[in-house]
């Protein structure tokens, strides 16, 4: 599930401290305690029960390389405190192995959520995780206390930063859209959704969205999938990559059948947001360009609206597939359904698909804005998902997740779990 989002505007990250404080190293007294402790004790003693001290010279994980993080200062002592901290080098970021007590709020998740989301990322492993992935199968922790150690026991934290060791990134929200559409055009349901045409990969990049809903809408003809009633729900349905069809057989039908409509392909061109464009003409303020003003906007100024939604060129292919489970959500990039509060979006030259990671972000559901803290699994992407400390958070479908994803964005800070037993001996 390939998706786009809705950027007002962007918040540039605050660079991370120089320093880097050495890895404290803990007794397995201490670790067999916390083994045989309570919820309670996690918390109670996570600071004196720390992951073990990986060295430098450590096999790197594979897509990846170690090495020691250099001195911002210019210095290159043997001994820096630095140098205890191993490294991985990625194509867009770099990860620094800490300790579990540095992860914020960890041990206080509802982590037993998180099982069934790592057991699906399992069917397709990343790289690495093939042998923990056979152990995730055979085992069974019964509450959140048992799957906070199982990880433990199992991962290595890492906190992602840029490589210019920028740590502060963004955490925005998506959801799946639940429309109403019919096969045929009907009453006012006259905007289509298209198949991919049969010559997409033929020119690259394809048409433009002007293009195709004018003089090449003839490329278009017998791929229409369905018909929706509103051009911006098929703006819509092209930013999220994915939605449910209620197809209804005539216009007073009040139940129709679910279909869900996947990714196949877009035209290749920039995705260009119209609420960004509505703010820089003075339409819209600064933080109100939610999908229900832009509606209201574009409904109060119908003369406007074709030309505002040809501002957005890229174009958005779909595949029709059956609902068999309405519980299951869409399958995202890695290749496996997309678990709702517990998948999120990466930029996979950051973070590869299949990765446990740790979250810290804003929350716009609590009151005083409480920290977002949460388990969750690197199981997608998105064209406006670029940079080292970057994630779209899969709220999952409905009217909900569409308002809880279009309230969200936040600075957000990461931490990549990863198999203890891919860093070698």
């Amino acid at each position: 599930m390939v998706h786009q989002m809705m950027n007002t505007n962007s918040a540039k990250a605050p660079k991370a401290s120089s320093k880097i404080n050495p890895m404290a190293s803990a007794s397995n007294a201490w670790c067999e305690r916390l083994q045989q402790g309570t919820a309670a004790a996690i918390l109670g003693l996570l600071a004196a029960c720390s992951s073990t001290p990986l060295p430098p010279a450590t096999p790197p994980v594979p897509g990846s390389k170690t090495s020691a993080p250099s001195d911002p200062s210019g210095a290159s002592s043997a001994s820096s405190p630095e140098r205890a901290r191993l490294v991985l080098q990625r194509e867009r970021s770099r990860w620094v192995a800490v300790d579990w007590s540095e992860l914020p709020g960890w041990g206080e998740d509802r982590a037993a959520e998180l099982w069934p989301a790592l057991l699906q990322g399992c069917a397709r492993p990343a790289a690495g995780w093939a042998e923990l992935c056979a152990r995730a199968a055979l085992a069974s922790p019964g509450d959140d206390h048992e799957v906070t150690l199982w990880l433990m026991q199992h991962l290595q934290a890492f906190r992602v930063e840029s490589p210019e060791g920028e740590t502060q990134g963004l955490l925005t929200g998506y959801f799946e859209p639940m429309l109403d559409a019919t096969r045929k055009p009907l009453g006012g349901y006259q905007v289509p959704v298209h198949a991919a045409p049969p010559d997409l990969q033929q020119r690259r990049p394809y048409f433009s969205r002007q293009q195709l809903e004018g003089e090449q809408r003839q490329r278009l003809r017998g791929l229409e999938l369905a018909y929706l009633d509103d051009p911006l729900d098929l703006l819509v349905l092209q930013i999220q990559g994915s939605g449910r069809l209620r197809v209804k057989s005539h216009l007073n039908d009040e139940n129709g059948s679910w279909v869900r409509l996947a990714f196949a392909g877009h035209n290749d061109h920039p995705y260009q947001s119209i609420g960004k464009l509505l703010i820089e003409r003075g339409e819209l303020r600064p933080g109100e360009a939610s999908w229900p003003a832009i509606r209201d906007w574009l409904r109060r100024n119908p003369q406007q609206a074709r030309e505002v939604l040809w501002s957005n060129p890229r174009y958005v292919f779909f595949r029709e597939e059956p609902l068999a489970d309405p519980n299951i959500g869409p399958r995202g990039a890695q290749g496996v359904p997309l678990t709702p509060g517990r998948s999120v979006a990466v930029d996979r030259g950051s973070i590869p698909y299949g990765t446990a990671l740790w979250l810290e972000a804003g929350d716009p559901l609590q009151s005083g804005n409480s920290p977002l803290r949460r388990l969750v699994m690197a199981q997608d992407t998105g064209s406006a998902i670029t940079g080292a400390v970057r994630a779209d958070f899969f709220w999952g479908w409905g009217r909900d997740a569409e308002a809880q994803a279009g309230r969200m964005k936040q600075p957000l800070r990461l931490w990549a779990l990863w198999p203890r037993r891919s860093l070698g001996p």
